[in-house]
């Protein structure tokens, strides 16, 4: 839910403070007085586009800022991760609007404005009456049916298996393109893999070869040094092996007057024994040293190899083993063409089988959910004061001659949520025909059709928090106080902030607050403020008699709050 909303220096707002309740909360306020600057501050923490006209006062900035309870958002979590934003028990959006930039900041890290958007989407659908609002937006209509249905689980897997085949087609169709392509260059692969296979080089064979050829070029430097350093240690007159026993003996002597030469004397037989086991490694290396020029010139010829396939193939020994693998798979699939595209159909087909089993499943029992929507809704808006209208909710598939599914001999579009495109149909005369929703011209209309739909669908409906800008124009009596309870029935799964003209939708509000414009001879300002059940019933008063409050119309104030229903915020 939205739990606070503060608004600094926008617009004829100097400073605002409000926080929300769960269910229905009641805006109004006399034409002028600034509900719309309200509206249009809401709209910017979801992602709207920012004018320097809003800031009140040259030199600031203005500030909007919404906090949201964010645990009563389901995937919120994985969508921020995704743009690296911090979690937290709270979500704030903020946007700061000042003469020379526009900033948006989620968490009080910054975001994007369209990353701000993408979030804000997920929390909130805001209505107004000239608004396209997501209902008359086609590509929603199939989604509110599979969720009113509990489709999900089918839509997701109808997406996995066309996600899947799709892949396959791509691949054939890849293949297939490379056709001509692979078959004019057979003989040219079939050239670089003998020239590759003829030097045959190993993974890590470059590294021990170089190390051998160091080898072989410096033997007898290798021998030279390892006898002379084997005389030094262990084999003249002077080696420092015996004058390292000379020392020993001498320490052991000085140990029997004084034990404190005990340690140097063990430290001296250590070295006694480091340094005959140094002479015996030089001696054994200089035993092995070879003298092969053969094998020499075998490496180097070796190497030399080795440097022209890097130069053609790649930089590396190791990429021109990850090349010649490449070109292996290309030649196969040139020499064995037709066999690979049989295997690739063979593919498809299995894959397409298990498409059609899920998107037929699916557009089946649609087309069922979509019978009980229409009866819903039809009913739904003859309490709404349209008794002829006929819903229709038209779900139809696509023939295709190339398309994947078949049935009966007709091949049929399907996409990532199956066969059908969805769209809601409405007529409010009889003998009309249905038309889309999106043509139906009346605004008053509109929001019927809207708040019928919003109730029936309210159960199935992701976004928590509905905001509609006096959707309720162009409606008076009995309907408006069935508007009323359409609100009231909304509350229970939304929080609602409706902002009405309408006493019998006022008084059915959790909370009601009322936006105010005055003027102190040098500035004017609006503000919200929060009522208190005296207020709301002079408000509610103002509402049914105009500028002129009774008794009679406080009465009927009273009278009105006392029979309204109260959400039960369920889903809240």
């Amino acid at each position: 839910m939205l739990q606070r909303l503060y608004i600094r220096n926008f617009a004829l707002i100097e400073e605002l403070e409000v926080e929300f309740d769960t269910g229905l909360n009641i805006v109004t306020g006399e034409t002028g007085a600034g509900k719309s600057i309200i509206v249009g501050a809401l709209k910017l923490i979801l992602g709207d586009r920012a004018s320097t006209d809003v800031v009140r006062q040259a030199g600031a900035k203005a500030v909007v800022e919404g906090m949201f309870d964010a645990a009563s958002f389901p995937g919120l979590s994985e969508l921020l991760r995704s743009h690296d934003i911090d979690e937290q028990p709270v979500l704030i959006l903020r946007r700061e609007v000042s003469a020379v930039q526009s900033r948006a900041f989620i968490n009080d890290s910054p975001a994007t404005v369209s990353v701000l958007r993408e979030v804000a989407s997920q929390l909130v659908d805001l209505h107004g009456q000239h608004d396209h609002q997501s209902l008359l937006r086609t590509d929603t209509h199939l989604d509110l049916v599979d969720g009113f249905g509990g489709l999900e689980g089918l839509v997701r897997s109808c997406e996995h298996e066309y996600a899947v085949t799709r892949e396959i087609v791509q691949r054939r169709e890849e293949t297939a393109s490379r056709e001509r392509e692979l078959r004019q260059e057979k003989e040219f692969l079939a050239f670089q893999l003998e020239e590759i296979d003829a030097v045959a080089p190993l993974d890590g064979e470059e590294e021990e070869l170089e190390a051998e050829r160091r080898i072989l070029e410096n033997a007898e430097r290798l021998f030279e040094a390892t006898s002379v350093l084997f005389e030094l240690l262990y084999n003249s007159e002077s080696a420092i092996s015996d004058l390292l026993v000379r020392a020993r003996n001498e320490l052991q002597d000085l140990t029997r007057i004084d034990d404190t030469f005990d340690s140097i004397s063990e430290e001296i037989s250590s070295a006694q024994i480091s340094v005959s086991e140094a002479a015996a490694f030089l001696q054994d290396y200089n035993s092995r040293i070879e003298f092969n020029p053969q094998r020499l010139t075998e490496i180097r010829e070796r190497l030399i190899d080795f440097d022209r396939l890097k130069r053609k193939y790649g930089g590396t020994i190791a990429a021109v083993l990850a090349l010649r693998e490449d070109i292996n798979d290309r030649y196969a699939l040139a020499t064995d063409f037709e066999g690979a595209l049989f295997r690739l159909d063979e593919e498809f087909n299995a894959a397409r089988s298990k498409l059609a089993d899920v998107a037929f499943r699916l557009s089946s029992k649609r087309k069922a959910v979509a019978g009980r929507i229409e009866s819903a809704i039809v009913s739904e808006l003859a309490n709404l004061g349209m008794p002829k209208s006929t819903f229709k909710i038209d779900l139809r598939s696509t023939e295709d001659a190339d398309g994947w599914i078949d049935q009966g001999g007709v091949r049929y579009a399907v996409g990532p949520k199956g066969l059908d495109k969805g769209a809601f149909h409405i007529s409010t005369n009889p003998g009309v025909e249905p038309l889309p929703l999106a043509k139906v011209a009346s605004g008053g209309e509109v929001s019927r059709i809207m708040l019928a739909l919003k109730s029936i669908l309210a159960k199935s409906d992701r976004l928590p928090i509905l905001i509609f800008d006096e959707i309720d124009t162009g409606i008076s009596g009995a309907i408006a106080q069935r508007v009323g309870d359409c609100m009231v029935e909304l509350g229970s799964y939304h929080q609602i902030i409706a902002i009405t003209h309408l006493p019998q939708v006022a008084a059915a509000g959790d909370a009601h607050f009322r936006v105010e414009k005055e003027n102190d001879g040098q500035a004017t300002r609006t503000s919200m403020i929060r009522l208190s059940e005296s207020a709301r019933r002079e408000e509610i008063a103002s509402l049914l008699s105009g500028e002129n409050i009774t008794e009679a119309s406080l009465k009927s104030a009273r009278e009105l709050i006392e029979s309204r229903p109260r959400t039960g915020t369920t889903g809240l």
